[in-house]
């Protein structure tokens, strides 16, 4: 982060509202945010305050900015250790260390001009502008999608949390050590809590962690419709994968995802949220819907599927096309796969791909993209039709280069293109 005149204006992430959803991370395209097992925290050596990170959060918790000397900067070790953001330094605090009125100002015109300044020379070296998938993110609704509730319960709302009652839990992988995804459904009973297809919600486990300290929430998309995972009651669903190892490989125990996978029938536990007010689908008539996931990443997906399914039961509703593209390691860890094949073919088009059948090539998302190139390419060029990616981090490049891909062989300008989808709120990626 550049500094003038021994100021910054530094970039930090409000620990009290944060969900852990890793979106910051994800979408910076410096790397200067990084996380612990507790909080997430940004390097001011790094952050060059382009602002990347700041639209597509949840919450609004790294929208955050403290105006300090360049030798009281907070450094990566103070934060990680925070509950809370320690508060703006007075006016006397900052005349004290030689700081005029205008010496934040003065910050923020330095950084937003080295910003460009490194996209500028990043563009010069390579001849182009690198590719980041997360460049072409819409950070707004389709036009027509219902308007998101957010942030009714959470650390710094009125009422902290919500108190949610079990009152489901299956298993919807088959049987394997290395993998066991639930279905939850969770009663809200009499506390409003609205949900949209492609929300989440913060789920706040019990216990501490071995600092003592009271455990943060996880996020979790929703799984079920507006309506309810059963229609006209105060519900959602979520799809949980028990957590086991880390993503080095090293035996874990998934905090929250060990406890919903867990939780019994009855069982209480507290939310918050809901989050998110991007990721929705169109309400309009006959505009389309392509969905994009692996694994847990199913859930929006499914919510998004049940809901125009049960618009078309009650015949009040044109639908237009739905196209799936869904990726596992194998069938067994597929979730809701047998669900999926009771669909009728004409509701939904389904491709299945998994990446280690036993004596098959891998197969990934993006291949199963590149063989329907011919629909996707209409389906690009259609200003009804949604895409909507959801999955582990890992699979966002691959995708977006696949669409990239196809767009050019149909003859379209990608860049433009893309600009449009994100414009329009017609592009929407939600890795993890």
């Amino acid at each position: 982060m550049d500094m003038t005149e021994g100021v910054i204006n530094q970039h930090l992430i409000d620990p009290e509202i944060c969900i852990r959803c890793n979106t910051c991370e994800a979408t910076c395209p410096v790397g200067a945010i990084t996380h612990d097992s507790r909080n997430y925290v940004v390097d001011a050596a790094k952050c060059n305050f382009c602002m990347a990170c700041v639209p597509p959060c949840p919450t609004g918790s790294i929208d955050n900015w403290r105006t300090v000397p360049l030798v009281r900067a907070y450094s990566l070790e103070e934060q990680l250790g925070w509950d809370v953001l320690p508060a703006a330094l007075s006016a006397e605090a900052l005349a004290e260390a030689g700081l005029g009125a205008d010496a934040a100002s003065a910050a923020v015109q330095a950084q937003h001009a080295a910003a460009e300044a490194q996209s500028n020379a990043a563009a010069a070296a390579t001849g182009q502008a690198p590719f980041n998938s997360a460049q072409y993110n819409a950070t707004l609704p389709p036009w027509s999608a219902a308007h998101a509730y957010t942030n009714l319960y959470g650390p710094k709302a009125a009422a902290k949390t919500v108190q949610a009652t079990v009152v489901g839990n299956v298993r919807v992988t088959a049987v394997g050590k290395d993998y066991d995804t639930h279905h939850i459904v969770l009663d809200f009973g009499d506390m409003p809590f609205p949900v949209l297809e492609g929300q989440s919600i913060g789920v706040v486990p019990p216990g501490a962690d071995p600092q003592g300290r009271a455990h943060h929430a996880r996020q979790y998309s929703v799984a079920s419709p507006r309506n309810g995972e059963r229609p006209g009651y105060n519900n959602v669903s979520l799809t949980v994968k028990r957590v086991l190892e880390d993503h080095q490989g090293r035996p874990v125990r998934g905090v929250a995802s060990n406890f919903l996978c867990d939780a019994q029938v009855g069982d209480t536990l507290q939310v918050i949220g809901p989050f998110g007010s991007s990721f929705l689908m169109p309400n309009h008539p006959r505009s389309h819907l392509v969905m994009i996931c692996t694994g847990t990443g199913s859930a929006p997906m499914r919510a998004m599927t049940e809901w125009r399914r049960r618009l078309r039961q009650s015949g009040k509703f044109e639908g237009g096309k739905l196209m799936l593209f869904f990726g596992a390691r194998t069938q067994e860890e597929l979730p809701y796969f047998g669900p999926l094949q009771s669909l009728p073919k004409d509701f939904i088009d389904i491709n299945l791909a998994f990446s280690r059948t036993p004596g098959q090539p891998k197969r990934y998302v993006q291949d199963a993209m590149r063989e329907r190139a011919a629909d996707l390419a209409a389906m690009l060029q259609d200003n009804q039709a949604h895409f909507y990616v959801c999955g582990l981090k890992a699979m966002e490049e691959g995708v977006m280069l696949a669409l990239k891909d196809i767009a050019q062989a149909a003859g379209l300008d990608w860049d433009a293109l893309g600009r449009t989808l994100q414009r329009e709120g017609r592009l929407h990626l939600e890795t993890y």
